[in-house]
């Protein structure tokens, strides 16, 4: 299916279909920084709806296809020798969908947006996420903390066998509450029982409420 308008404005994409069991994103990515990059997230709004969606509420999101992109992304980038960062972007902008959505993007700029081998590589990774989406060997966790592309977490899911679906970022844990959390984790394809923290990555002021509201969950959580 090709949008005919912003990708971050298709809410009422379940509309057409029924029975949608993975909507996979293929889209351009723009940051101040332009850093080529390719990375993988799930839409959905953490707090309001200021790039399409709905306020408050994300979208399902398949842990385990973002992981399978993610490893291809990473894979490809170094056979191919692309000057690339491959990466988590944090759950942000709509749309919010009732359905297991993700976004597979190139960015961050113009020069990448035509860069035909790296276009490749992000076509690549959207068809092994839809041909792997029934393969979820890999854990599922919520990760809380860091910056909009999170590193660490990245490299968690590169390296062992953790899949992250919602990232919830720094910037953020200040307006969340147990209400978002647990959305985050219902609204995983996977089940989560865990939440990995960036500790570090984490305001002094945010902790002690957000250990508060894991624990009254009932949520184990691991520092990184």
């Amino acid at each position: 299916m090709t949008l005919m308008e912003e990708s971050v404005n298709a809410q009422n994409l379940t509309s057409f279909f029924s029975g949608l069991e993975l909507a996979v994103f293929v889209s351009r990515h723009s940051s101040e920084s332009g850093t080529p990059t390719l990375s993988v997230h799930v839409p959905g709004n953490l707090g309001e709806a200021e790039m399409g969606g709905i306020p408050r509420r994300v979208s399902i999101s398949p842990a385990n296809a973002m992981r399978n992109a993610l490893h291809v992304m990473a894979s490809l980038r170094d056979e191919m020798r692309l000057s690339y960062d491959v990466s988590y972007e944090c759950t942000h902008h709509g749309p919010s969908l009732d359905a297991p959505a993700m976004f597979v993007e190139l960015g961050s700029s113009a020069k990448q947006w035509n860069d035909l081998s790296a276009a490749g590589v992000v076509a690549r990774a959207a068809i092994e996420a839809i041909s792997k989406f029934d393969s979820r060997q890999a854990k599922a966790v919520l990760g809380i903390g860091g910056p909009h592309y999170n590193a660490k977490f990245t490299q968690m899911a590169l390296e062992d066998n953790v899949a992250f679906g919602h990232i919830i970022p720094k910037y953020a844990v200040d307006i969340i509450d147990v209400e978002i959390i647990r959305q985050c984790m219902k609204k995983t394809l996977e089940d989560v029982n865990d939440v990995i923290l960036d500790w570090k990555g984490i305001k002094g002021e945010n902790k002690l409420s957000l250990v508060s509201m894991l624990g009254e969950i009932g949520l184990p959580f691991e520092k990184v």
